[in-house]
């Protein structure tokens, strides 16, 4: 059952006052992340992907891109260093067959047709034709390049940093949300709840950065104040609970962590986010310990009394735990094309599997779009990813496993 909200935007630089005629039109949703207003025109229905970001629980004011024309290249954005999928990339010879991500020297996409070396190629030239292809299916998504054009099929999977594995004699959490109405949630109204979209860069630190959102929504619901919390804390330090840093990790053995050493430091108190493990040489003298931990030199807050997992599969609990306890850490099959080229629109990949997740977000609302379900998931590829770093999945047959792993923490 979708949970219809009414919030009303105030535009940017208005006056004020609520525009109850863009509250009129706007599709159903909610959402953690916000309401922002355009200061331009609202886009005809017919050339908009996105609905009207209104209708919103929580989350800063931004603005949201309606554009559907696939764009050119981006600045390959973020820094940090490989991974060792990355750096065991094999350059000595050109395959036969090339398509886009294919395991090729950077910039390279020329292959062997008959003995006879075809004619060198940017990668982002069979990437792009990828992208026209899809978008010319007429789907509910479209695609468009971005700053993982001209990466290899090994380092996009350096990005999907989620470890399948089962917690071995450890409950899972403190319970799980059962079947529960929607109608019977108490709706909270107060913005907030989520921080800006984040770069991991190339390190597979995915499952920190749905770790930290959740307890950012959580911290907030408690004190009311969003406080950006440390990935870097999580990569540096969890490595004796499960976690391998940039080599992958999974939210519930950081859970443990943050539960045992009674909080975790913010993003101010513990440093920057560096993208490596830890050891490795930082490229600036003024990185605090070069990634090794150091958070007794921290101030540890959002002290865990537990973290509890959502009913795998249910649309219905997820969408409970979102309203009652705000963001929700969730795991996702993203290792197709389709998903690392995602633009806008409502996105269903047919080829997506429930149980195959090898990438942690943050589930951060739900609603509906052109009579198509959909959640709106957070993810830490950048802004120049996705539609200003936020993507809308498919609800329908849970599609890409949203609902099958989702977890959010209890705080003491």
């Amino acid at each position: 059952m979708v949970l219809k909200v009414t919030t009303l935007c105030i535009p940017a630089g208005g006056s004020g006052e609520p525009d109850p005629s863009r509250e009129a039109s706007a599709p159903v949703r909610v959402s953690w992340q916000g309401c922002s207003a355009s200061s331009g025109p609202r886009p005809a229905p017919s050339t908009a992907s996105w609905p009207t970001p209104c209708s919103s629980l929580w989350g800063g004011r931004r603005r949201w891109t309606t554009s559907t024309t696939a764009s050119s290249t981006a600045t390959r954005s973020g820094s940090g260093r490989a991974t060792a999928a990355r750096r065991s990339t094999s350059t000595a010879s050109t395959p036969s067959s090339i398509t886009c991500g294919t395991e090729m020297p950077r910039g390279w996409a020329g292959g062997v047709r008959g003995g006879v070396p075809l004619s060198p190629l940017p990668a982002s030239l069979l990437c792009r034709r990828f992208v026209h292809s899809r978008n010319r299916a007429a789907l509910s998504y479209t695609l468009a390049l971005n700053h993982l054009a001209d990466r290899t099929p090994q380092e996009l999977a350096a990005l999907r940093g989620r470890r399948r594995t089962v917690p071995a004699g450890v409950c899972m959490g403190t319970g799980s949300i059962l079947h529960r109405s929607v109608k019977r949630v108490p709706i909270p109204l107060s913005p907030g709840a989520v921080t800006p979209v984040k770069d991991q860069a190339v390190c597979g630190s995915c499952w920190s950065f749905a770790t930290t959102g959740a307890m950012e929504g959580a911290l907030f619901l408690k004190t009311g104040v969003l406080t950006p919390l440390s990935q870097q804390v999580l990569i540096d330090c969890s490595w004796g609970f499960g976690n391998y840093a940039c080599d992958g990790g999974e939210e519930w053995r950081a859970y443990e962590w943050i539960k045992k050493h009674g909080g975790i430091a913010s993003t101010e108190s513990y440093g920057p986010y560096l993208g490596q493990d830890p050891g490795a040489t930082s490229a600036s003298p003024f990185l605090p310990q070069n990634g090794y931990c150091h958070c007794n030199q921290s101030e540890l807050v959002a002290q865990l009394a537990g973290y509890a997992s959502v009913e795998p599969g249910s649309a219905t609990a997820l969408k409970a735990a979102l309203v009652k306890h705000g963001p929700v850490a969730v795991n996702i099959d993203a290792s197709h094309k389709s998903f690392a080229f995602y633009a806008n629109g409502v996105y269903e990949e047919p080829r997506c599997g429930e149980s195959t997740l090898d990438h942690a977000v943050l589930a951060v609302g739900y609603g509906v779009l052109h009579g198509k379900s959909y959640w709106l998931i957070k993810n830490s590829w950048s802004t120049y990813w996705g539609n200003d770093g936020y993507i809308l999945m498919a609800m329908k047959d849970n599609n890409c496993g949203v609902a099958t792993a989702a977890s959010f923490p209890i705080l003491a």
